[in-house]
């Protein structure tokens, strides 16, 4: 197998207070570890304070500082728009405030800001007032960025958007694929304004990127620049392929173990018994021999030795699971540095899977019910957080812990919108588990989103409460098209189970439609829908709950005991 591919560039910047007493400009570059490169890229940044504010340089150089701090110490699960979007609104939030935390006068912390990521081969662009972001290719420059200013006359721009201006920042965002050779310029309005095109494209093509800043620079200068100088070149020579591979070492040199029996050992690790096996993997509940701990041993399964699709799928698992924290979720442990075999190793947890405790429920209390789906959607939300999807979420993939813990066991098709980025190697990547519980869009190939795991969690809520029947029959098995899933019915939960309230039933129909955008937009909605009434989903009239009924029926009850009691205390006191 190649050796992984390396990402090579050149940078150079310069920057000058040209014609100005002070520099108000602030540049900054990040070539992180070849780990980061992989997961969040190469960013680099330019802000140019705004003159007219009395904080404009300390704008600036919190904005660069903050941004190339912060962006890398996002979730590496995260999407580069998501990373960068928040660490920018969260500076702008900041600038605004300090800006407005004078008494006597407001203190101006403004600022223009152009900041671009590299991922494998696409440049993500974010963009706020008059900076500039260009792209230089094969000897022609492509502008990518648009001045945010008004011009009030000939000579008199005035920014019409900047970081601190307000509360509510508007961001241009642009996404550009990048080929070897490629060069990212960045300026500031003294240099783009005051060179012209022709020999800013001119100078681009030096090979020396600080000699070439210096030129622009130069040259800005000859022109009568009145403002503040500042220009990066960042130089792509060899851009990182588009794969994940080289994010998973491992893959490249780690046998799969042999069938485990009881007894035996492995790196350390002895076997007490097989807790499960299928087609795709095994899960050994294991002893560490050093210290007598007890954890659990997953391995991959001897059928897909020669699948490297699957085998890259079995270590994002891992490698996703070391990033994930909740109660709700199981643990993934880390292994030994000098591991030799492929495997990984998570929590031991006991207990018995949704499936076998419908088996044993057929008739559960409706608050046990909403209180096992309350874990699971905390344990849901904890993997949206890091803009993961679980996309497999089924009865047996979740474990009912002795202590009454709800903890989802299995990671083995996650979706990862970061890792997505750095492009699919294969179509299985996206393997589904059950088609049973997936949502209709997988069936229909259109793009998940968090509201496909909500329709798992629904479908779920329904079973445990209706012990085991289905909301569809066993019609959705054969819908593969549109129409086939529009023919489908619902068939209430209240009406399989009286005990189920009529605005919980209503909360499940509504997370089980076919179209995602006419489900809750959020988990934490469904999840308060099952613990508050929705009037939406509250009939009027005769028709309701047995539940509800027999609170009807006992409060009148309790009503006439009182009319009665109250009518012969009266008689009592008219005799005496």
């Amino acid at each position: 197998m190649q050796p992984p591919d390396r990402l090579i560039v050149r940078y150079g910047q310069a920057t000058s207070a040209g014609a100005k007493p002070v520099n108000e400009d602030v540049l900054g570059f990040s070539l992180p570890t070849p780990d980061l490169q992989r997961t969040k890229g190469i960013a680099l940044v330019i802000a140019d304070g705004v003159s007219t504010a009395e904080a404009g340089k300390e704008a600036a150089e919190i904005c660069v500082q903050g941004f190339l701090s912060d962006y890398f110490s996002t979730p590496e699960t995260w999407q580069v728009k998501t990373s960068a979007h928040r660490v920018l609104a969260a500076l702008n939030r900041w600038l605004y405030g300090k800006g407005h935390a004078y008494r006597d006068h407001e203190k101006g912390y403004v600022c223009a800001l152009s900041a671009v990521v590299v991922k494998a081969r696409t440049a993500h662009i974010f963009h706020v007032g008059d900076t500039r972001v260009q792209l230089w290719r094969d000897g022609i420059l492509e502008p990518i960025t648009r001045d945010h200013t008004t011009w009030l006359s000939k000579d008199h721009p005035v920014l019409s958007r900047a970081m601190g201006i307000g509360l509510h920042l508007e961001i241009d965002y642009h996404v550009v694929e990048l080929r070897n050779g490629d060069r990212l310029v960045l300026t500031t309005d003294g240099v783009h304004n005051h060179v012209h095109p022709a020999t800013l494209t001119a100078i681009l093509g030096h090979p020396d990127m600080d000699a070439a800043c210096e030129a622009l620079l130069t040259e800005a200068k000859r022109q009568n620049s009145p403002d503040n100088l500042s220009c990066q070149i960042l130089s792509l020579d060899r851009l990182l392929q588009p794969h994940r591979n080289d994010l998973l070492p491992e893959l490249a040199r780690r046998p799969f173990p042999p069938p485990l029996v009881p007894g035996a050992i492995l790196e350390g690790y002895r076997v007490e018994r097989i807790l499960s096996e299928s087609p795709r993997s095994q899960i050994y509940l294991v002893e560490e021999t050093k210290n007598g701990r007890r954890l659990a041993m997953k391995t991959p399964s001897l059928n897909y030795e020669d699948d490297p699709a699957y085998i890259e799928r079995f270590l994002l698992e891992e490698w996703a699971g070391k990033r994930i924290h909740s109660p709700h979720l199981v643990h993934v442990i880390e292994r030994p540095y000098n591991a030799q075999w492929l495997y990984y190793l998570m929590e031991p947890v006991e207990g018995m899977t949704l499936r076998a405790w419908m088996e044993h429920n057929r008739k559960p209390e409706i608050r046990q019910v909403v209180n096992i789906v309350q874990q699971m959607i905390k344990g849901v939300r904890a993997l949206h957080r890091l803009e993961i999807l679980h996309q497999d979420l089924k009865p047996d993939n979740i474990v009912l812990t002795p202590d009454q813990r709800v903890v989802i066991i299995d990671l083995g098709s996650l979706r990862i919108a970061g890792v997505k980025e750095l492009a699919a190697a294969g179509a299985s990547i996206e393997q589904l588990g059950t088609r049973h519980y997936a949502a209709p869009e997988y069936t229909l190939g259109r793009a998940p989103s968090n509201r496909s795991d909500l329709y798992s969690i629904a479908l779920i809520t329904y079973e445990l409460l209706t012990g085991g029947a289905h909301p569809f029959n066993e019609k959705l098995a054969v819908a593969t098209t549109v129409r086939d899933f529009q023919r489908l019915e619902y068939q209430s939960a209240a009406v399989r189970n009286p005990l189920v309230p009529k605005w919980i039933d209503g909360a499940i129909k509504r997370a089980l439609s076919l179209d995602p955008s006419e489900r809750q937009e959020a988990l934490s909605e469904f999840s308060m829908e099952l613990e508050q009434p929705n009037p939406a989903y509250l009939e009027s009239g005769a028709e309701q709950t047995l539940f509800a009924r027999k609170s009807v029926h006992f409060w009148q009850a309790v009503s006439g005991i009182l009319a009665l009691v109250i009518v012969m205390l009266a008689i009592l006191l008219a005799q005496q």
